[in-house]
C-alpha cells in the first residue's frame, strides 16, 4: 500500500489499533477523522482477516467521523453512539456574522484537540449552531464554552436527531488556466499572485484531499478538493476541456 511519507506515523498508529484488536479482542474507538485518514483506516482495517470498521459522523453525508475497529464476530450496530450534538445559541448581535472558523477556533481554545470535533453545522441566520463533538468531552465543552470569538454564547446538549445539517454549498466559477499546476490554479481562485502563492505552500499551509503538501508544481485532477489556510477551500469540479489557444477551462466549487 502507498502512502505519503508524511502519513507514516499515522499509518503506523492504525497498525498499532488493528493488532491490538485482533489480539486482545478489544474494540477500538478513534477520534474524528477527516476524509484522507477514515480512507487509511479502511484500507488497512479491511487488510486484515479477522477485523472490520464501521465509520460514522452522525448523518449519513458527515464529512468527519468516528471509526469503530472490532473483530469480524461483533456486532458493530450494538455499539453505543460515540459522539454528542452540541447547540450554540446567542441574543448577541454579532453572533450573525460568526463564520465556521470563529467556532472551531473558539472550541480549540477551551483546550480541546481537533480530533474530538465532529462537523459544525452553522446556521447563522437563524442564530444556531450545531456542533457533533466526541460523547466524552461533550459535558466538558458545555461547562467551558462561553464566547465565540466577540460574542457571549449559552450552549446545550441536545439529542442527536434534533441535528439539522447543512448542506455542502458552492460558488462556482470558471478559469482558464495554463496548466494543472496547484500553485496556478490556487493563485486564480484565492487571486493572489502566483509568486505570493508559493511561500505558503511550501511552508505547509496548503492541504490536496486533506493530505499536507508542498510541492507547488503537484499537478491536480478532478475531485480533488484543496484548502489554503487563510483562504479557505474549494474543489475542482471538472476539466470543462481546452480552448483553441491550448488553455484549460476549468469549474471549479468554492465552500461558502
Amino acid at each position: 500500500m502507498h502512502f505519503h511519507p508524511d502519513e507514516r506515523a499515522f499509518v503506523d498508529r492504525v497498525m498499532d489499533w488493528t493488532e491490538q484488536v485482533e489480539d486482545k479482542h478489544t474494540v477500538k474507538q478513534t477520534d474524528f477523522l477527516d476524509p484522507r485518514e477514515a480512507f487509511i483506516v479502511e484500507s488497512i482495517v479491511r487488510r486484515s482477516n479477522n477485523c472490520q470498521v464501521r465509520l460514522d459522523g452522525g448523518h449519513p453525508q458527515a464529512e468527519r467521523r468516528r471509526a469503530t475497529i472490532a473483530q469480524d464476530y461483533v456486532d458493530l450496530h450494538r455499539e453505543p453512539p460515540a459522539f454528542a450534538l452540541l447547540a450554540i445559541t446567542s441574543e448577541d448581535s454579532k453572533f450573525a456574522s460568526l463564520i465556521h472558523g470563529d467556532f472551531l477556533g473558539a472550541l480549540l481554545g477551551v483546550g480541546i484537540k481537533r480530533g474530538k470535533i465532529g462537523d459544525i453545522h452553522l446556521h447563522s441566520e437563524q442564530g444556531f449552531c450545531h456542533v457533533i463533538v466526541a460523547a466524552e468531552i461533550s459535558d466538558y465543552i458545555h461547562l467551558q464554552l462561553q464566547q465565540v470569538h466577540r460574542a457571549h454564547v449559552t450552549t446545550e446538549l441536545i439529542s442527536m436527531d434534533q441535528l439539522q445539517v447543512v448542506e455542502k454549498q458552492l460558488e462556482e466559477m470558471n478559469l482558464s488556466v495554463a496548466s494543472m499546476r496547484l500553485d496556478g490554479i490556487v493563485s486564480d481562485v484565492v487571486r493572489v499572485s502566483r509568486a505570493k502563492i508559493v511561500a505558503p505552500i511550501k511552508a505547509g499551509r496548503c492541504k490536496v484531499n486533506w493530505r499536507v503538501t508542498e510541492d507547488p508544481s503537484m499537478q491536480l485532477k478532478e475531485g480533488d478538493v484543496i484548502s489554503l489556510q487563510g483562504f479557505g477551500r474549494f474543489e475542482l469540479l471538472e476539466v470543462i476541456g481546452e480552448s483553441k489557444s491550448g488553455r484549460l477551462r476549468l469549474r471549479i466549487g468554492k465552500f461558502r
